[in-house]
């Protein structure tokens, strides 16, 4: 069975966004300040991390076999070019299928009956693999669904005081286990496990 881990860079007060919704000035500077690289599958780019950020980053690519994303990083992104830096299926939730989407034969498929359904298939996609949620709304989502099993978050040391919270909104209280802890430079990386999940 997959397991659904959701996972974002955050700052100390739980900002994912600064205020005029920047992310890499100072909640990604950890990916490019270390001395060993790590190079994505997908699209060979490359990470300059700690040696322990590196190890961690790539025992999480190895481990995911599909992903989830809103239509907003879709479209931020551009559709990463038709292939993610992680190199898995991609699954895309959204009310609108971009009409001329210039890579058909990419493994993107547009999901525009819901978190759930989306869910279930990345899962099937995955393969018994981990399928990582990259957005903060459809991890909201995936949590309050009972969908969600861990959340994973890269924390940085800073204080960005206003910006975009991680999980605005949910409408309930969620307990979640003690966390596995990795220490890295410029970011401490926590798993922590969701209680009573019902996936």
């Amino acid at each position: 069975m997959s397991t659904v881990i959701a996972n974002m860079s955050m700052s100390l007060d739980g900002f994912i966004e600064d205020r005029t919704g920047d992310v890499r000035q100072h909640l990604f500077g950890w990916y490019e300040r270390g001395p060993q690289t790590t190079t994505m599958p997908g699209d060979r780019r490359q990470f300059r991390t700690s040696t322990t950020s590196a190890e961690h980053i790539e025992d999480a690519v190895a481990a995911t076999g599909a992903l989830i994303c809103g239509r907003t990083l879709f479209d931020l992104t551009r559709g990463w070019g038709g292939r993610h830096p992680v190199g898995v299926p991609v699954f895309v939730v959204t009310h609108s299928p971009p009409i001329h989407w210039e890579h058909p034969d990419a493994p993107f498929t547009f999901v525009t009956d819901g978190v759930a359904s989306a869910v279930e298939q990345a899962k099937v996609a995955a393969d018994g693999r981990t399928v990582a949620v990259a957005s903060a709304d459809i991890a909201r989502q995936c949590l309050e669904l009972g969908l969600l099993d861990a959340i994973h978050v890269d924390l940085v040391p800073v204080l960005l005081g206003a910006g975009k919270p991680w999980f605005a909104g949910i409408t309930d209280v969620v307990e979640l286990e003690d966390p596995v802890v990795t220490a890295g430079e410029g970011v401490t990386h926590l798993l922590y496990r969701v209680k009573h999940s019902r996936s």
